[in-house]
């Protein structure tokens, strides 16, 4: 029933998109439209455009709707949202969908090419409930489309590509269930609410926004190698969050399926929530999210069964109008990872600036992986990824916006590793991308 409320709602908000103007809301952040600069970097909509008022207050606390990111996390309020907006008697809807179409060649002898699909599409609904609100929330996925093995993507490691031999220098797909959720908040008085959030799939409290819903990575379609330090939880079949807001902190626990989605990527899994995650998050300024984590996870990897996981993690999100027709996004993060076979952190720092309708991103990262030496565990290496990419964007129809990029990727590895990779280590992905807004 859950999974077909939930469709229905992104069905409904999809198909609506077409008919009405870009509001913020929630979702995935926009990056600045060109000539709606002034608009954008102001973070308010156009008078003319008067957005409905439970679009504008946040689903989780007495705070603006720009704060909130995927699941229960925050991110900076400056963040512009694209959605396309309606109302059903009391409900209010949302829409949105970002497709990328991706050439895809790493070289050297652990390299390979693909062409593929990814992006996600998202549905909300919202209203309200007795003195709270209720929001209903769907993300779905084409990444199943490209196969069980996911695509080639040099020093990337975690889950399994048939449920027995890891995914190594591959990028495994998203399930095509991204998010099923529900989520209750009860205002108290001022600046403080309580809220509960459910989902199956759902986020838990850990790690920063996932790289699909940050802005500083939005342009590209390359996924981060610390997927699996920072936010690789952010589909978990099975999750249970209570949490309280206090002005400009949010502290929250949840109780999650710690287990890793298996090979088959378009069921909707379950198992026990025996897994815990704790965050605290704090928006000292408008422009700024911070957010501190930790979770211990009851047998994550389906290759090794038994064996537990804790994670850390801390991050910081910064975005910042420059002007009136750009915008700079930055994340920095650190994740960790402890368990049986040691602990190994990881770094990431990763920006984009857009003016008018070009888009220039970078990442660097830095990990420390014991699964790059061949198969099972060895050595732990550390190993480092550079990205340097552009896209430029432009209107193709109303709400429609077609971009064409393109990124480069250097990777490093140390000695002991430099004979597997023959010393031919770089990446490179041509690709389109199709918003509908």
């Amino acid at each position: 029933m859950k999974v077909k409320l939930a469709a229905g709602v992104l069905a409904v908000a999809l198909a609506a998109a077409p008919a009405v103007a870009q509001h913020e809301g929630h979702g995935a952040p926009a990056e600045p439209e060109p000539g709606r600069a002034e608009d954008q970097a102001s973070g308010e909509a156009p008078a003319s455009e008067p957005l409905h008022p439970e679009a504008m207050a946040g689903a989780l606390g007495p705070y603006s709707t720009t704060r909130e990111a995927s699941g229960t996390a925050w991110q900076p309020e400056t963040s512009p949202h694209a959605g396309a907006h309606v109302t059903a008697g009391r409900w209010s809807l949302m829409g949105h969908a970002m497709l990328y179409g991706v050439y895809d060649r790493q070289s050297g002898p652990r390299g390979g090419e693909k062409a593929f699909v990814s992006g996600m599409a998202m549905g909300m609904a919202r209203r309200r409930v007795g003195p709270g609100t209720l929001q209903l929330r769907a993300g779905l996925s084409p990444d199943p489309l490209m196969g069980r093995r996911g695509f080639p993507l040099l020093l990337a490691s975690g889950e399994t590509a048939d449920g027995a031999t890891p995914l190594v220098d591959r990028q495994h797909p998203h399930d095509l269930f991204m998010e099923l959720s529900a989520s209750y908040s009860l205002p108290l008085s001022g600046d403080t609410s309580l809220f509960a959030y459910a989902g199956l799939p759902g986020e838990p409290a850990f790690g920063p926004p996932p790289f699909m819903h940050r802005l500083s990575a939005l342009a590209s379609p390359e996924a981060p190698i610390t997927h699996h330090w920072l936010d690789s939880t952010h589909i978990a079949f099975g999750v249970v969050t209570a949490g309280i807001v206090a002005g400009d902190v949010k502290l929250e626990g949840s109780r999650f399926n710690g287990r890793e989605p298996d090979q088959r990527r378009f069921d909707i899994e379950t198992g026990p929530l025996d897994s815990t995650a704790l965050r605290l998050s704090w928006n000292p300024a408008r422009a700024l999210s911070l957010q501190a984590s930790w979770a211990h996870l009851t047998d994550p990897e389906q290759l090794e069964p038994g064996e537990d996981q804790t994670r850390w993690s801390a991050s910081a999100l910064y975005n910042q109008p420059l002007g009136r027709r750009a915008r700079w996004s930055t994340t920095l993060a650190w994740g960790r990872r402890s368990r049986e076979h040691g602990q190994f952190d990881a770094f990431l720092l990763e920006s984009a600036v857009s003016r008018g309708r070009w888009t220039l991103f970078g990442r660097a990262e830095r990990t420390e992986n014991d699964e790059l030496g061949g198969v099972g565990h060895g050595p732990a290496y550390r190993v480092g990824k550079v990205s340097l990419g552009a896209l430029h964007d432009f209107r193709a129809a109303p709400h429609v916006r077609l971009g064409m990029g393109g990124l480069w990727a250097f990777n490093f590895v140390p000695a002991g590793l430099e004979p597997s990779y023959a010393g031919d280590r770089n990446g490179a992905m041509l690709f389109l991308r199709v918003r509908i807004d």
